[in-house]
């Protein structure tokens, strides 16, 4: 019986890519505080973790530097004008780590950056796994087909803590007590469920 692709990620084979997550996109982006959160414990968990970063920013000069809520200072930032993040310079970039095979994506704007970004990924023979409640548009439209849209090409869609588990994958991790402190507090609403006007879900 042929093998079902089923996504399961490796810590030593997986890098995080975080897309766009610039001062000049917070007023327009739908959830943009709830989404810098996450972004940010992605970001910490990948600190923590020892994964290989890729960090964008899309027009910096227009648009601004990454948000300072995000400590990017560690990595190398990539400017771009391209929506994909899959420029000559990043392609080079993972070239030093041989090994990766898998990419944690999360950031803007979920129907053109990371959409782009994922589709591009996928066509060179990476596993893409897009972190839904860390990445947002300005319309709520755009971003649940630009999922549907992922999902249909071969993308693994998946949410922030289930992410930090998967790459510990045991409590007996030797950096779990870290991760545990990222995911105590459940991560924001994201906007990605209907809820009443009191807040429950529908």
């Amino acid at each position: 019986m042929a093998s079902k692709k089923i996504g399961k990620i490796l810590l030593k084979n997986s890098a995080l890519f975080l897309c766009d997550m610039q001062e000049g996109f917070r007023k327009t982006i739908q959830f943009y505080p709830q989404i810098l959160n996450v972004s940010n414990r992605m970001l910490s968990a990948a600190k923590v973790l020892e994964m290989p970063v890729i960090v964008t920013e899309q027009y910096p000069k227009g648009l601004g530097p990454t948000v300072p809520e995000l400590d990017v200072s560690p990595y190398k930032v990539f400017p771009k004008t391209k929506f994909s993040m899959i420029l000559p310079e990043v392609e080079e970039e993972l070239k030093k780590t041989p090994d990766i095979n898998t990419v944690v994506l999360c950031g803007i704007e979920t129907q053109a950056c990371i959409q782009q970004t994922t589709l591009d990924l996928l066509e060179q023979g990476f596993n893409v796994h897009v972190i839904v409640d860390g990445c947002s548009s300005r319309s709520m439209v755009d971003r649940m087909f630009a999922f549907d849209r992922m999902k249909e090409a071969g993308a693994y869609l998946t949410t922030c803590e289930s992410m930090m588990l998967a790459l510990c994958q045991d409590a007996k991790h030797p950096k779990f007590k870290q991760i545990q402190k990222l995911i105590w507090e459940p991560s924001p609403d994201s906007g990605l469920l209907a809820t009443r006007d009191n807040g429950t879900p529908v």
